[in-house]
């Protein structure tokens, strides 16, 4: 199967020297979900503009489902929606009229149905005669994923999509986004919020200083990156951890009531019980136990921290 978008060893230089994007290969499938992640300035807008043909790399290549996106761009672009970070509306035109235009500029003939379809499914439909600077944030936003929705695009880019909306309205968006995927659509997610990442996605990348550090599936990276912490109340508390529990490496917290034992989950000996039984070597007794899992925000900061 072509992938949805490959990109090879791709590069982005500009005017003033900053290498924007270092060698980037990256492979999206056709029918995924894949977010990519990464701070401010590492790259993830610069990458996203190029596949769209919004800037121009300086050197490798990338094509839409199997299409060079600079020998062949009118075909590429057509496949595409994006949905950029800032705003970008004619604030005195109608939700209707400007979901319509949108669909005119790729050429495709009037469909009204179809734009009564995404205008229902984003719920603007009761809005469609609103100018747009009427409308809420949370609204206006959902007029921009209107507009790249409008031609019937194949792949549909979110850049920061619910950046400034309140929590109800992103976990609306999310439901949509998932629709979206069910119908066959490929999404290509930057977001600032990891949780959004590890709701939605099907695989994740990170890309930091203009270098993709890692790409993985979503389920995958937490098994490999993912750490577990045993966390043990004891009922009586201790000022320091026993020296025949050195090697178990244990934190001591909330005032010497608890125990916490740091391990990863992909090791083959992770030494949980070996740990009970010197606890009770050394007379510890405790009352409670929990685990808790390194979520992806931890997973992601790690990374980002041992590439600076």
């Amino acid at each position: 199967m072509t992938a949805a978008i490959s990109v090879s060893h791709l590069n982005k230089i500009y005017a003033s020297g900053f290498q924007a994007l270092r060698d980037i290969n990256l492979d999206i499938r056709t029918g995924e979900i894949f977010a990519l992640l990464g701070p401010n300035g590492a790259g993830k807008t610069t990458l996203i503009s190029i596949v769209c043909g919004l800037v121009t790399p300086s050197s490798g290549s990338v094509t839409v489902d199997g299409h060079d996106i600079a020998a062949e761009y009118r075909t590429a672009r057509a496949l595409i929606g994006l949905v950029p970070q800032e705003l970008a509306n004619d604030m005195f035109t109608s939700v209707w009229a400007t979901a319509t235009f949108s669909r005119g500029l790729f050429g495709k003939a009037p469909f009204p149905a179809y734009i009564q379809k995404v205008l229902k499914d984003l719920s603007l439909w009761e809005k469609k005669d609103n100018k747009i600077a009427t409308l809420s944030g949370g609204m206006k936003r959902r007029v921009m994923i209107a507009k790249a929705l409008a031609h019937e695009p194949r792949i549909l880019f979110l850049d920061e999509p619910t950046a400034g909306v309140d929590v109800e309205l992103r976990k609306d968006m999310w439901e949509m986004v998932r629709a979206l995927r069910a119908s066959g659509v490929t999404i290509i997610l930057t977001t600032h919020y990891i949780e959004e990442a590890e709701q939605l996605a099907d695989r994740i990348g990170v890309i930091n200083k203009g270098e993709l550090i890692l790409v993985e599936n979503k389920a995958e990276l937490m098994r490999k990156l993912g750490q577990k912490q045993l966390i043990l109340e004891l009922r009586e508390p201790i000022a320091a951890v026993p020296a025949a529990l050195a090697k178990h490496q244990l934190a001591l917290a909330d005032d010497g009531h608890k125990l916490i034992y740091s391990y990863d989950t992909q090791r083959e000996y992770i030494g949980v019980t070996d740990l009970l039984d010197d606890l009770r070597s050394a007379g510890l007794r405790f009352k409670d136990l929990a685990t808790t899992e390194r979520s992806l925000e931890d997973i992601f900061v790690g990374l980002v921290s041992e590439r600076r």
